[in-house]
């Protein structure tokens, strides 16, 4: 196993890179935002943490898929308890999506790039979990792929996020 491993050396380098990096980037986005009011604590918790948290899983997984010594049961359980985590996740996530509601409509897009993709991606690690053993190769390129489709709606979320923030007009001013 450690030799199918080794061979994803430099992607996991690259990935695990590229996610910490966007993960701060994201942090400054949200810092610099000059209206600071345009954000409320049901569209920070149900867009822009999950936006970090997804970051952070990828970063997590390409830690974890570095270390050495790895051996079908560690990354069993390793996808196990990150696609159970991430799925629970995803349920928290729905419902702050569906409190949304009050201030901002949900759409399609909103659910697909923010719930629905991140979930199937969890439910793929942990569908792996179970294959590692019989098809590793496979597997490593289901999971790698996952962390890329992972990393690609990190990246669409806080761009959605960016412009979302920049462009909103901010709620008028009660009069003195």
């Amino acid at each position: 196993m450690d030799s199918l491993l080794g061979g994803w050396e430099n992607f996991y380098v690259i990935v695990g890179t590229t996610a910490g990096g966007l993960t701060g980037l994201t942090f400054v986005v949200i810092a610099l935002i000059r209206d600071a009011s345009k954000v409320t604590p049901t569209g920070l918790g149900a867009f822009i943490t999950p936006t970090i948290v997804h970051f952070g899983g990828v970063l997590a997984l390409a830690a974890f898929l570095s270390m050495p010594h790895q051996n079908p049961l560690s990354l069993s359980i390793g996808f196990g308890v990150a696609g159970v985590a991430g799925l629970i996740y995803c349920g928290f996530i729905a419902v702050g999506i569906r409190r949304q509601a009050v201030a901002y409509t949900p759409v399609l897009e909103d659910w697909l790039f923010n719930c629905i993709v991140p979930a199937l991606v969890y439910a793929l690690l942990l569908t792996a979990a179970v294959t590692i053993a019989v098809w590793p190769a496979a597997t490593l390129f289901a999971v790698a792929s996952a962390a890329l489709v992972t990393l690609f709606v990190g990246i669409h979320n806080a761009w959605d996020i960016a412009v979302f923030m920049a462009t909103r007009t901010p709620p008028a001013a009660p009069p003195k």
